[in-house]
């Protein structure tokens, strides 16, 4: 029972993660030890589905909660405070990057390991900072564009620490794409998914394969994307105190749902 909650839960916030700005789903799969499991099944099906099918009824539940009936949830908070709701995931990318830290550790770190990390904090800042902050390039929601939607989310599922959203929010995307989801929009359901799931089916093996070849030099990688991601989406204006107040809150509660989260991981594993 507790493993199912655990998942349930962690399949949630995964599918919330994959629609708030800055948030990459599949970094919190990987710090869920979900990520492995979820690639074994794309890659290698008759040999991993026999050891994980248990795992993924909660799993995939809790996405479609978190990824579509999150979605309206996730609209409104952000009308009431984008801030103290980007706050909330902060909290909860913190208190997850421990775990992080000791995965990708696992197999010993290397000079290439750590260059890996800079490396890629450096380009994935620099590359969100620009699409946020400078680019002011806008297109007109339609069939196609939020197929480009699907394709991108799908390689936020596959590869870590891609953070989909800030680029959909730079091209005017991701208002409309998140008002669709809340509606079950048909439109944008049919064009977005099916784009996803055949990113996800197309780029399993290739990533798998890089995993499995240079595994500290990758989650090394995903540490850094971590840490940049997260810093480039700290909000700089507060509507006031009241807001700041509520911001750390938000904080403080997603790191401690990190950290409970990281205690029933620990449970579940000395029963198991």
């Amino acid at each position: 029972m507790l493993r199912w909650l655990r998942d349930l839960l962690c399949g949630l916030l995964i599918g919330a993660g994959a629609i708030l700005p800055g948030v990459s789903g599949g970094v919190l799969a990987v710090v869920f030890d979900i990520y492995r499991p979820f690639m074994e099944v794309l890659t290698h099906p008759r040999q991993a589905i026999p050891r994980y099918w248990v795992w993924f009824p909660p799993i995939a539940l809790g996405w479609c909660v978190g990824f579509l009936g999150l979605a309206k949830g996730i609209s409104a908070c952000m009308d009431c405070s984008e801030t103290a709701t980007i706050w909330l995931f902060i909290g909860l990318i913190l208190g997850t990057v421990p775990a992080l830290f000791r995965e990708a550790g696992k197999e010993g770190r290397s000079d290439a390991s750590w260059v890996s990390l800079l490396v890629c904090a450096l380009a994935v800042f620099a590359g969100l900072y620009y699409v946020s902050r400078v680019a002011e390039v806008t297109v007109a929601p339609g069939f196609w564009w939020y197929n480009f939607c699907g394709v991108l989310w799908g390689m936020g599922v596959v590869i870590p620490g891609m953070t989909t959203s800030s680029v959909l929010m730079a091209l005017g995307l991701y208002e409309p794409m998140l008002e669709g989801l809340a509606s079950l929009d048909v439109m944008v359901l049919s064009a977005s998914l099916p784009g996803m799931l055949l990113t996800v089916v197309l780029l399993a093996r290739l990533v798998s394969w890089f995993f499995q070849a240079h595994y500290s030099v990758a989650f090394h990688g995903i540490l850094g994307i971590v840490l940049a991601s997260t810093l480039v989406i700290i909000p700089a204006r507060y509507a006031g105190l009241w807001e700041i107040l509520v911001s750390a809150l938000c904080c403080g509660g997603g790191f401690l749902l990190a950290l409970l989260m990281g205690r029933l991981d620990r449970r579940i594993q000395k029963n198991g």
